[in-house]
């Protein structure tokens, strides 16, 4: 079965959900492109959307016909050739029409998931949850004649058990996606020792037609990504109640998401992203990877009285930010939420003294969205740092500090086998987390 035959019949699992609306978006489009070649004329294509909620999936037929309206706006010069022989299509939006038209013909909605009993290959963004995966993709398989290829977009569990509990020697691999898929361009790909080699064969020249940069990972709970991530939020939390001994909590929040941000040139500091991401998803998968580290804890107290309170963080479907360990107005953050007190604190009425604490910010600093658009980032960032060794302040100590565990967590993916190499870690924050600058380098040794 070739590159074509395969993408025949697929089916997403979640398709309405936050990851798996993007990954049947990328398909839906790579399967209609497909569709238009001369050599597939008069083949059937179908994507089956499946999800529980039939509300949720009217919506994302409403977002594809939208997303595919802009993709097919990009490449109108290719569609003017695959339509060449359709008389009957003269001008622009005519063509882009019929291939939104096309597009969403394969594309069928559904929340019963025996649609997926006939599908080659079948992608899987649920939850979080090991347990449900497989029984799903047990299920599935059982029921499926086609033996299918099993794509899986988790970001923490281990392959091999999926692998080994849905019986699915072979045909089950991890193609975890970033968020959101359509336009992260980062996919970690992580196989078992029984992957079939034309799986995988089959998994990267689809993500080369998704133009996407693969980084390989080993089979280990949370991969390179939130195996640097968890361990890198987990720091910053401890960080801010050691601060928090000597000052108000919301302050402690405060210096460390600041230093994160501004200091370490981030596009977030530590405390936004966790909100980002939600503190109820960043809680939950260090729960799932906790059980696999043997010289770690992976727990953190004060995740678990934010859920115990109910701040979860997140993004409303419109993509705005929940408020989580802060407090969002039209993006910028007001305040920082209180534990103790159950209430979200002001920023406007502390900000200028943990400034001053943290001290001045030295004069060759350039912001994350200034500094990611210099062509050396490597001169600017070692002179950069080499200045916050010496700077002395409150600010340049916390900041050297972070930048160092973060080195030492990119370091210590690679020495237990995670990551292939420091290259890897680096591309994944590079790329996936939109960092400036690798964590592994020689600004922290």
């Amino acid at each position: 079965m070739n590159y074509d035959e395969r993408l025949q019949h697929v089916a997403v699992l979640g398709a309405a959900g936050k990851m798996g609306s993007g990954i049947l978006l990328l398909t839906a489009v790579e399967m209609a492109d497909l569709s238009l070649k001369p050599e597939n004329k008069g083949k059937t294509f179908v994507l089956n959307a499946i999800d529980l909620s039939d509300e949720n999936l009217a919506g994302i037929m409403d977002y594809l016909r939208v997303q595919i309206l802009k993709m097919a706006e990009k490449k109108l010069i290719w569609l003017r050739q695959m339509y060449a022989d359709r008389a009957d299509l003269i001008d622009n939006d005519e063509i882009i029409n019929q291939y939104i038209t096309d597009a969403m013909r394969i594309v069928r909605p559904t929340t019963a998931i025996e649609a997926a009993y006939r599908a080659k290959l079948v992608f899987e963004a649920v939850s979080e949850n090991r347990a449900l995966k497989v029984k799903l993709l047990s299920q599935i398989d059982k029921n499926n004649p086609n033996k299918p290829w099993f794509f899986t977009n988790t970001s923490s569990v281990p392959i091999h058990l999926i692998e080994e509990e849905a019986e699915l020697t072979g045909r089950v691999l991890g193609f975890h996606f970033y968020n959101p898929p359509a336009i992260q361009k980062l996919v970690e790909l992580i196989v078992t020792p029984n992957t079939l080699p034309e799986t995988q064969a089959f998994a990267l020249d689809y993500a080369k037609a998704l133009k996407k940069v693969v980084v390989p990972s080993n089979d280990f709970a949370g991969f390179i990504g939130n195996g640097h991530f968890m361990r890198d939020a987990l720091y910053g939390i401890n960080k801010a109640l050691e601060l928090a001994a000597g000052r108000p909590f919301a302050e402690a929040v405060y210096i460390v998401n600041k230093v994160t941000q501004d200091y370490l040139v981030r596009p977030m500091g530590i405390f936004q992203l966790i909100d980002y991401v939600g503190v109820d998803v960043v809680q939950f998968i260090m729960n799932v990877m906790n059980p696999f580290l043997k010289d770690e804890d992976l727990h953190s107290k004060l995740l678990d009285q934010m859920m115990e309170l109910g701040v979860k963080g997140g993004q409303l479907p419109s993509g705005a930010q929940k408020d989580g360990f802060l407090k969002y107005e039209k993006g910028a953050v007001v305040a920082v939420y209180d534990p103790a007190t159950k209430s979200y604190i002001e920023t406007a009425t502390f900000a200028t003294a943990c400034d001053a604490w943290l001290g001045a910010m030295p004069d060759v600093w350039k912001p994350w969205k200034s500094a990611i658009k210099i062509a050396d980032k490597d001169s600017h960032f070692t002179q950069w740092f080499a200045t916050l060794k010496i700077f002395g302040s409150n600010g340049a100590a916390l900041a050297m500090a972070y930048g160092k565990n973060s080195d030492a967590i990119g370091r210590k993916l690679v020495s237990d086998g995670v990551a292939h190499n420091e290259a890897d870690v680096n591309t994944v924050m590079l790329t996936g987390f939109f960092h400036a600058y690798g964590p592994v380098n020689v600004y922290f040794v």
